[in-house]
């Protein structure tokens, strides 16, 4: 990181993990990711839970945000273990969509990314394919 610096200067601004867990950019999922075999924390972005895991007790299928949290979580473990060596790892998950009347069950692309926390240690973030 010096030569960097040395390079273009200090950053002028820089935002942390921490940061997006507190202002909800990220979802902290680690406690249940830990249930489900992760070692490292886990974060989802908010467009990744808002598909695949945010869950209207209004919409008549019967599901819950504990439940489809699960589902990710169990397919992003799956297809982590599949593919040890990647940085990131693409996989779907089945759910239903969060509106009033859908029932059926549709694919969500997902993708697992595992790189640096804030103080360099190894997280995952889990997204939808095209955030970074």
């Amino acid at each position: 990181m010096s030569e960097l610096t040395d390079l273009f200067g200090p950053p002028i601004h820089v935002y942390t993990r921490a940061q997006a867990i507190a202002d909800d950019v990220l979802h902290d999922v680690t406690t249940d990711a830990t249930e489900a075999g992760f070692r490292v924390p886990v974060a989802l972005t908010a467009a990744a839970w808002g598909d695949a895991v945010e869950w209207n007790a209004e919409n008549s299928a019967h599901q819950d945000e504990r439940g489809r949290l699960w589902d990710v979580l169990t397919m992003a473990r799956f297809y982590a273990h599949r593919n040890r060596d990647a940085e990131r790892v693409p996989f779907r998950v089945l759910r239903v969509p969060n509106t009033p009347r859908a029932t059926r069950p549709r694919y969500a692309d997902l993708v697992l990314h595992i790189g640096p926390g804030d103080h360099g240690e190894p997280v995952i973030t889990i997204m939808q394919p095209g955030e970074d």
